[in-house]
């Protein structure tokens, strides 16, 4: 996917190269490094974190930034552009970028499920990109690029795979997905919606390891989507139920504007975290009764 990707862009005529684009491909390059490294031989946690600050410190530094941040509950512009506001830009691009990648990757624990939200996901920003009054056909072209290398390797992850896509596979769609949601121009509010599951998923993984005194880099069974396979949920089941549940909040994400995605956010953020006590009980129930 990977090479595919930058290949594409690097021959698309109606795409103009400029530093941004460089440099957003020679980060993802090293992205796609330290993944199949990991693929080859497992990378000390360590390594592979300082990889993803030194990959978000790059896209900063060239110039793929959040220059401003809007209000969500009157609309009104924050510009993070001078001052203070550069560092606090540097910090949410950096806790964005890692945020999204580790998600993504996480969420790549049974056939289809991280393929299918990165290509919902790449195709809201696609038609976010669209609007006149956002107006960026690059990032369009980009984005749709995306979309089609991940439908191409999607076709053959789907349940029963016959391909798998790694740390390498999944840091590179979850990284592509977080640049792209800052790139000229923050999307990062309709990108965080469409991500709601994956990412409300990873930060509720990273409380229970905390709570339960164990390293937040070590794997374990506790995201959702073992938990329902646990309660007899099929990975078909699962896969439809995420996709499903994604293309409706992507759509909502597309159709409503500052204060909507505030509220719908609270809301599926109220109602996962809610959904993820419920199965918790549940499982605990299960174990109690085969005690």
């Amino acid at each position: 996917m990977g090479l595919v990707f930058n290949a594409v862009i690097f021959v698309n005529r109606d795409l103009y190269l400029s530093g941004e684009i460089y440099g957003f491909v020679l980060a993802n390059i090293i992205v796609l490094i330290v993944g199949l490294w990991d693929d080859i031989r497992e990378v000390f946690w360590k390594i592979q974190f300082f990889s993803q600050i030194a990959v978000a410190v790059l896209i900063f530094v060239i110039g793929i930034r959040i220059y401003y941040i809007t209000n969500p509950l009157t609309g009104g512009i924050i510009n993070l552009d001078s001052g203070l506001g550069v560092i606090f830009s540097a910090i949410l691009v950096i806790i964005w970028i890692v945020m999204v990648m580790n998600a993504v990757n996480w969420a790549d624990g049974i056939d289809g499920l991280s393929s299918g939200i990165a290509l919902i996901t790449a195709g809201a920003i696609f038609f976010l990109s669209l609007r006149p009054e956002v107006n960026q056909p690059a990032i369009a072209i980009i984005s749709s690029i995306l979309a089609g290398t991940i439908m191409g390797f999607l076709i053959f992850n789907f349940y029963p795979s016959k391909i798998l896509a790694g740390t390498s596979g999944s840091m590179f769609m979850g990284f592509s997905l977080a640049v792209l949601a800052i790139f000229s121009g923050t999307k990062i509010a309709t990108a965080l919606l469409v991500l709601v599951i994956p990412i409300i998923d990873f930060l509720w993984v990273i409380g229970e390891r905390i709570r339960n005194h164990k390293s937040i880099f070590k794997p374990d069974k506790n995201h959702l989507h073992y938990k329902l396979m646990e309660l007899g949920w099929s990975q078909r089941k699962i896969v439809i139920s995420y996709w499903a549940i994604t293309a409706v909040i992507a759509i909502i994400a597309l159709k409503t504007r500052y204060v909507g995605k505030s509220i719908t956010l609270i809301v599926t953020a109220t109602v996962m975290i809610s959904a993820l006590i419920f199965i918790n009980k549940k499982i605990s129930a299960v174990h109690e009764a085969e005690k």
